[in-house]
């Protein structure tokens, strides 16, 4: 089993807080990543997936995680065919898509670009994932 790191970038929200944020590729596109621990699932923003793929039908998810605001809304099955976080490169990698435009509003208040993706805890624990704060990175184990 080999490891790889993945540097990360904290965003500081209103000085009291930090998210943990990554960059990588979605089908060759470059996305912003949140890494949320307390997320069960990866999910990516279903209004901005136009921006990463051709694909304009999708099935509807019977699953859908319950820590993003998710018990009415309505999420679909995306494929991404290539994900590259670091030197890592995944393909057919299945995702759920939801509507992530209360985590963007909130981040357009406080200036901040918006978020691509959720990277949950199916990700980090399929990965074996440790965040390491003093040297900003991400572990992934393969």
């Amino acid at each position: 089993m080999m490891e790889f790191p993945v540097p990360i970038r904290f965003v500081e929200i209103e000085k009291s807080g930090v998210h943990i944020a990554v960059s990588g590729f979605v089908n060759g596109n470059l996305a912003n990543i949140l890494i949320d621990t307390g997320a069960s699932q990866t999910v990516f923003d279903k209004n901005r997936i136009f921006l990463f793929s051709d694909q304009t039908e999708f099935e509807v998810a019977e699953k859908l995680s319950k820590g993003l605001g998710t018990d009415s809304m309505e999420g679909f099955k995306f494929s991404i065919n290539q994900f590259i976080l670091g030197d890592i490169v995944l393909e057919d990698f299945d995702v759920v898509s939801l509507d992530l435009s209360h985590v963007n509003a909130s981040y357009s208040e406080l200036n901040l670009g918006p978020i691509d993706m959720v990277l949950g805890g199916d990700f980090l624990r399929k990965y074996a994932a440790s965040i390491r704060y003093g040297s900003a990175e991400l572990w992934l184990r393969m």
